[in-house]
């Protein structure tokens, strides 16, 4: 498998206030080790600057207007109770979505067959018209609609595993008969949405966990819930929320995957990619908060994509992670 790896230094710019856990330190993590040598057969791209009009697809021009103005020249600025904005935050969030276009054009120009965007702040908890949960921009959802209207592509599907269910892409694609939602999450947990009776016009599918479920609950969820609904409805493009926070070691939130269970479910989205997508896969950036937690599991999801199956690299060392577990 050819994949690619679309990063910016803009994700370092983008500060939140001391002891917001959305912080720096988490590219740093996942940059320092996909830099090791485990991953030399990646390829490597800049993010492009998002473009309005890939944008105001998802969200309204005066949604984006408003972001544009929150903008500090220094400081932070508040955007919802935990959402903020620095002087960097700005371009940071505009070279997220650049990412996730460009890993569309990637997959459909036959540059990749898969993509991971190593990007941040995160997208999925953006709705429509609201910031919240970190995100500003809907990545996912923007790349959905870029794909549907560049490329003809008539079915796009999200399949989202972070912990904490992505109200934003389901509230953009709720009506959409011709868009997938497929979530698990831990409930009850902030948003307080994704209860399994919230199916839009039956194409979001929510499988919510509780609080101490862990893989055996997990790969339960994905296979007789999410995978059987992905693979009917049969994506021309597949997307990944890439949420590490359901991790045993992550600290805002009470799931107990391992590293294996996220190259397992991996591997089960790029099946059904590869037999209704011609193997066309993007992989944005969530939630992970654990900073070893989230080094390691983005290591096997991307050597997953990289391999597409089951014989990972051997384990990196843990002297080549960042030691800042919090």
């Amino acid at each position: 498998m050819t994949t690619l790896l679309i990063h910016h230094h803009a994700s370092l710019e983008h500060d939140n206030p001391p002891g917001h856990p959305e912080r720096v330190d988490r590219i740093k993590a996942i940059n320092q080790i996909l830099s090791h040598s485990h991953f030399k057969a990646l390829k490597r791209k800049q993010a492009p600057l998002g473009r309005d009009e890939d944008i105001v697809r998802v969200h309204p021009d005066g949604y984006l207007a408003q972001i544009r103005e929150a903008s500090p020249e220094e400081g932070f600025a508040q955007i919802d109770m935990d959402t903020f904005m620095s002087p960097g935050t700005l371009e940071a969030a505009l070279r997220g979505v650049g990412a996730a276009v460009a890993g569309v054009d990637a997959v459909f120009g036959g540059e990749a067959h898969n993509v991971f965007c190593a990007m941040r702040p995160p997208g999925h908890h953006a709705e429509a018209r609201r910031a919240m949960g970190f995100c500003l921009f809907n990545n996912a959802a923007i790349a959905a609609l870029y794909a549907r209207e560049r490329y003809d592509a008539e079915r796009v599907a999200v399949i989202d595993f972070d912990v904490h269910h992505g109200n934003g892409t389901q509230d953009i694609f709720w009506a959409d008969g011709d868009l997938f939602y497929g979530s698990t999450h831990q409930m009850p947990l902030y948003p307080g949405t994704g209860a399994a009776s919230e199916t839009g016009v039956g194409n979001i599918f929510n499988a919510p966990l509780r609080e101490g479920n862990g893989g055996p609950e997990f790969r339960d969820a994905m296979s007789t819930i999410i995978l059987p609904a992905l693979d009917a409805f049969g994506p021309d493009l597949v997307i990944i929320s890439a949420g590490f926070d359901a991790h045993r070691a992550d600290p805002l939130g009470g799931l107990n995957f391992t590293e294996e269970d996220f190259v397992w479910a991996t591997l089960n989205i790029m099946e059904i990619a590869d037999k209704h997508a011609d193997s066309r896969v993007v992989s944005v950036l969530e939630g992970g908060y654990d900073l070893r937690a989230l080094a390691a599991s983005v290591a096997v999801h991307v050597q997953a994509l990289i391999r597409g199956s089951g014989d990972l690299l051997a384990r990196i060392p843990d002297d080549e992670d960042d030691d800042d577990g919090e």
